[in-house]
């Protein structure tokens, strides 16, 4: 399988290094006050995020699996050929500096 990587910035997948191709996808969302709670003696409020139209994700081609972020993934949920990092593998600074495996959609 070739795999494209539609986000901003090289993923290290078990050691291969997928560039950025150029292209990006992403979800548009809006957020939705939901309510607040009192934490400490202090009004918080409280949102849910509501995802919306996803742009930049090409049609599904035979051979072909795209690298998305995690919320664009979830925004696409009928798609099995988009995947997100997953097993984040951290440096000493907790800093990610690769990742182990991808997720997929059921």
């Amino acid at each position: 399988m070739n795999l494209v990587n539609l986000t901003p910035h090289e993923v290290i997948l078990v050691g291969i290094k997928i560039p950025a191709s150029g292209s990006q996808a992403r979800v548009a969302t809006t957020r939705q006050q939901t309510g607040t709670i009192d934490a400490n003696g202090t009004t918080v409020p409280i949102y849910r995020t509501v995802l919306g139209q996803v742009t930049g994700l090409p049609e599904a081609a035979e051979g072909v699996g795209y690298i998305v972020s995690a919320m664009v993934r979830s925004a696409a949920p009928e798609r099995r050929d988009v995947y997100s990092p997953a097993d984040l593998v951290r440096d000493a600074a907790g800093n990610v500096i690769g990742c182990g495996s991808l997720d997929q959609n059921q």
